[in-house]
């Protein structure tokens, strides 16, 4: 935590300093996913849902080139109406934190961070995956690849539903990264509970997945797991209704020659058009459910054997 490209907020340096439990959570949701005030409104109410379980949280982000863990109000506030923020992964965050930049970090920008700042558990909406027609043009997230690298355990409802997810599954099977539904045996689509896929591993208990974690570590085996949460039942769309707008977003962006990192940011709000911004309500509960199941787990992981 000596690292001069990581600067700490008081909290978080403290919780961490004392070995309390730490949730690490990503800003592409701030700077890409709504619009100011809702923006930072959500963020800070994620962050309140870690503190109520009895965890910190720790928003992670570039500002001026300096790698933030943890963002105190008015960093957060300037971070949701900031302009031209970019959206770092892997191949970028040392490209920002060199030029001085603003980023927001993507799930494996994220998880990089995390893990510079032994911060062990990371809750997020969806991850990134294989996009459906990757067999031609090879568009496969990097958040894939960086579960297997870095040893972060992301909580979240499944891969985003606009993805390919049997393939997505695959890929992560071949990287060795543990897919964990937690009380299910389906692994959710996101908006929805179902995607028709099984979840690989199952655990009903954040004390159980708290032990699964460890039993890795003492095992010696490197990278990450991905905890499945489903939406609750109360938020979901149907799986049902989803498919068609999904299939009506991606045609659009095809249509308009959207490729690359403005696929996914693209579909989203075209869904949100089409389904009457429902999409958007969903997202938010999805990701205030993450961050209080991943909250749990890192209470667990904190605990004294």
């Amino acid at each position: 935590m000596s690292d001069p490209r990581l600067s700490f907020s008081p909290e978080v340096r403290d919780a961490l300093d004392a070995g309390r439990p730490v949730v690490a959570l990503e800003s592409t949701i701030i700077t890409h996913g709504m619009p100011w005030p809702r923006n930072v409104e959500v963020a800070r109410l994620v962050e309140a849902d870690i503190r109520e379980v009895g965890a910190v949280p720790a928003t992670i982000a570039v500002l001026d080139g300096i790698i933030r863990i943890g963002l105190q109000d008015a960093e957060l506030d300037r971070l949701g109406t900031a302009e031209g923020v970019m959206k770092v992964s892997r191949a970028d965050l040392p490209f920002a934190v060199s030029e001085g930049r603003h980023g927001a970090t993507t799930v494996a920008a994220t998880m990089i961070c995390a893990e510079m700042a032994g911060i062990r558990v990371f809750a997020t909406g969806g991850i990134g995956g294989v996009h459906r027609g990757a067999e031609t043009s090879f568009d496969v997230s990097a958040d894939l690849t960086e579960l297997a690298r870095s040893r972060v355990c992301v909580v979240a409802a499944g891969a985003k539903a606009l993805l390919d997810l049997e393939k997505t599954l695959e890929v992560l099977e071949t990287q060795g990264v543990p897919v964990i539904g937690y009380s299910t045996d389906q692994f959710p689509a996101f908006w929805s509970r179902q995607s028709g896929l099984p979840a690989p591993l199952r655990l009903d208990d954040p004390r159980a997945i708290a032990r699964f974690l460890k039993t890795r570590e003492t095992m010696g085996l490197s990278g990450g797991e991905l905890v499945a949460n489903p939406v609750p039942a109360t938020d979901e769309i149907p799986r049902s209704e989803m498919e068609p707008a999904i299939r009506a977003a991606l045609e659009e962006a095809e249509r308009q020659g959207i490729a690359g990192k403005e696929v996914t940011p693209f579909v989203l709000r075209h869904i949100f058009e089409l389904t009457g911004s429902r999409s958007l309500d969903t997202n938010i509960a999805l990701v205030r459910n993450n961050a209080r199941l991943a909250a749990a787990i890192a209470v667990a992981l904190a605990e004294r054997p």
